[in-house]
């Protein structure tokens, strides 16, 4: 993983990815439990469960270039199937790939994993 980032930002830029993780985390999730709701087809069922699963994994900041992909081809693929929220669509794929781009920031469970780490010498 840390081969895809040289660093996990911080501070400002470290917050904007957060809250980028955040919201598009919770409109995934919103949209994924509203659609289940309405007894989609089995198909619609299937990606409002993947829809849901990105959007954890976005809020946690966990294996975000998978989760960031896969969120942009769920709404590609939900662009297909319900042609009337194209621009919401847009907006949501656009969003995933920059964040699959851009990476987690400094406060995900990625950088936890996979950031720099520091080893100190003990002192003789």
């Amino acid at each position: 993983m840390q081969r895809l980032f040289s660093t996990f930002a911080g501070g400002w830029p470290g917050a904007g990815l957060l809250l980028m993780r955040a919201v598009i985390g919770i409109v995934s999730i919103d949209r994924g439990v509203m659609k289940l709701c309405s007894e989609p087809s089995i198909q619609l069922a299937m990606l409002s469960v993947f829809a849901i699963g990105t959007g954890l994994l976005l809020i946690a900041g966990l294996w975000t270039p998978f989760a960031g992909t896969l969120l942009a081809a769920i709404v590609v693929w939900k662009a297909f199937l319900l042609p009337q929220n194209l621009l919401l669509y847009l907006l949501m794929g656009t969003i995933g790939v920059a964040l699959a781009m851009v990476g987690p920031g400094a406060w995900s469970i990625d950088a936890r994993l996979f950031g720099r780490k520091q080893i100190y010498a003990p002192e003789e």
